[in-house]
């Protein structure tokens, strides 16, 4: 009966492991649009300020918010690698932007991936093109604009960006 109990504590705990080890550092949920981190890991960033403070967002779509909200200097940009899920330099990966994946807070979507053989072979498969950080930057930032442009006034007070 031990061995059984033994067995079973066993199981739990390394169920409990891989479950853990899935988990994305905080916050758990998009400051901006409330979208669980973890289930969007893919597309998860961090962005740095110069002051020492730090957001975590769901996509570059929300750290184009975060950054125009927060009003401070920037430091660096994580990102979360398309395939591992693993963080990396926003600024060195290679993006890709379009194809016919569903973007997280666009309708253009925008991916990122620590190795560019990786995303050449993502648009071999998916479309798009490849792009640096900066017109990925942009492209987010316009996405904003026309989404802010198109919002009635009385969207500006809920500031709601889920789609």
């Amino acid at each position: 009966m031990k061995k059984i109990w033994i067995a079973i504590l066993l199981v739990l705990s390394l169920g409990t492991t891989c479950l853990a080890a899935d988990k994305v550092e905080a916050p758990d949920a998009c400051k901006h649009c409330g979208m669980d981190r973890t289930k969007f890991a893919h597309s998860r960033m961090v962005v740095s300020y110069a002051d020492g403070s730090s957001a975590g967002t769901c996509s570059i779509n929300c750290v184009v918010t975060d950054i125009k909200d927060a009003k401070k200097e920037v430091k660096s940009f994580q990102v979360a690698d398309y395939n591992t899920k693993k963080l990396t330099d926003a600024k060195v990966a290679t993006w890709v932007i379009g194809g016919s994946k569903k973007g997280v807070m666009t309708k253009v979507a925008k991916w990122a991936f620590a190795d560019k053989k990786d995303a050449e072979a993502f648009v071999k498969v998916n479309g798009g093109k490849l792009a640096a950080f900066d017109e990925t930057l942009k492209a987010a930032e316009k996405d904003e604009a026309e989404r802010t442009k198109s919002m009635k006034p009385q969207d500006h007070k809920q500031h709601d960006h889920k789609m």
